[in-house]
């Protein structure tokens, strides 16, 4: 039989399948080793006895098999039904064998593993500052759709990212719970882009519940954009356009349900944030091999630099200052933070808030003798809209 096709069983029948390519054996320097499977090295296990002496005993055939598939993960179809110790095992064997370096395999691989074991590959995501590993392998970090807490701190998102219809998509809508999109230079056009598909579409972040919007160019204005969001129990809008006053807790009741918090909200402490799951040490590799710069590339940069001492390097550091690393700085200052919650039920909760109907009444005169009356809910279909609607 030839050693370089794939044959499969199917209903009794073998046949050839022809276009799998498989994984090429590692060079051995004997040249007697030339059929990939006479037995090699990574097939054995060596160990030394009490007297010092060498031996080895060989791997077993399901370690074997299972090298085997995680140097071609990519021509399996699917992982759906397989225990979850397998998965586990094999996809350690990949991480090992470095397969998920690779740019041409580690998407599909991703993909693989996500759709049959969810949560248990990557459960939360802690991007806080690291926005060139964003940036980077922002492909490959699509195909985490069962996350449950993702923070994107820092990210130099912008107002019109590619990442916006992904965080409002089918994919991420059962299980997203806790999402931090802070520091990312987004103003009430951002925020309005961000939540367009869900507002006119019905779906997407129906989970949520953790908001982080801090350290944006936010107004109070752009807080109707987040009425789309049903389970919305907590807020940040720390360092933001919004200023703490009667009319903002007036208003976020009236639109979210959302009462000021005179303590910070532990959730909002993004020391807690960390990557969990499966593929935590994948993430730390691409961040670490993203940091590498080959060394042909550093003599080239060193000898640009030596040209550009004075005067032409300045448009780097301006580009780089544009854009400071958001949470070491800003969050050393003293501005208190600005958090909303839900308010605790009982009787307390009574007692605090009063009716709706008193409560209307009184905003309804409040605003006629202060500002024009503001809709609780926007249009469905604003001309901004419908213009975002034409993106997706």
């Amino acid at each position: 039989m030839d050693s370089s096709a794939v044959y499969v069983r199917e209903n009794g029948n073998l046949r050839r399948v022809s276009d799998i390519v498989l994984a090429q054996p590692k060079h051995v320097s004997s040249c007697r080793r030339t059929n990939p499977f006479v037995p090699k090295k990574e097939h054995f296990i060596f160990t030394y006895n009490a007297e010092g002496s060498l031996r080895y005993t060989s791997k077993s055939l399901f370690d074997i098999t299972l090298l085997f598939v995680a140097d071609n993960i990519q021509h399996v179809d699917s992982l759906v039904g397989f225990p979850e110790q397998i998965g586990d095992r094999l996809f350690a064997a990949a991480e090992e064998n470095r397969v998920f370096m690779n740019p041409d395999v580690s998407q599909k691989a991703l993909q693989l593993f996500n759709d049959a074991y969810g949560d248990m590959v990557l459960g939360s995501l802690c991007l806080r500052n690291r926005f060139p590993l964003f940036h980077e392998r922002m492909e490959e970090m699509k195909t985490f759709h069962r996350l449950k807490c993702l923070d994107l701190f820092g990210c130099r998102l912008g107002d019109d990212h590619e990442i916006f219809p992904h965080l409002s998509s089918s994919s991420l809508a059962s299980c997203l719970k806790q999402l931090s999109v802070g520091g990312n230079s987004l103003s009430d056009v951002g925020l309005q882009r961000l939540t367009a598909p869900i507002r006119m579409l019905k779906k997407g972040l129906q989970q949520l519940q953790c908001l982080d919007v801090s350290h944006n160019s936010i107004s109070e204005r752009a807080l109707r954009y987040l009425t789309c969001l049903p389970k919305l129990e907590k807020l940040d809008v720390s360092c933001t356009n919004v200023k703490l006053g009667a009319g903002l807790k007036s208003g976020m009741w009236s639109l979210l349900g959302l009462v000021h918090s005179e303590e910070a909200l532990g959730v909002f402490d993004h020391s807690r944030c960390k990557t969990e799951g499966w593929a935590e040490q994948v993430v730390n590799q691409w961040e670490v091999s993203g940091s590498q710069v080959p060394k042909q590339k550093k003599l080239e940069e060193s000898r640009i630099s030596a040209l550009r001492f004075f005067g032409r390097q300045r448009f780097v550091r301006e580009v780089l200052n544009a854009a400071p690393a958001v949470g070491e700085s800003r969050s050393e200052t003293t501005e208190e933070p600005l958090h909303f919650r839900k308010p605790d039920e009982g009787p307390s909760a009574a007692r605090t808030f009063p009716s709706a109907e008193g409560r209307g009444k009184r905003r309804r005169e409040s605003r006629d003798h202060h500002s024009p009356p503001t809709p609780k809910r926007p249009p469905a279909f604003t001309a901004d809209d419908l213009d975002l609607l034409n993106c997706y």
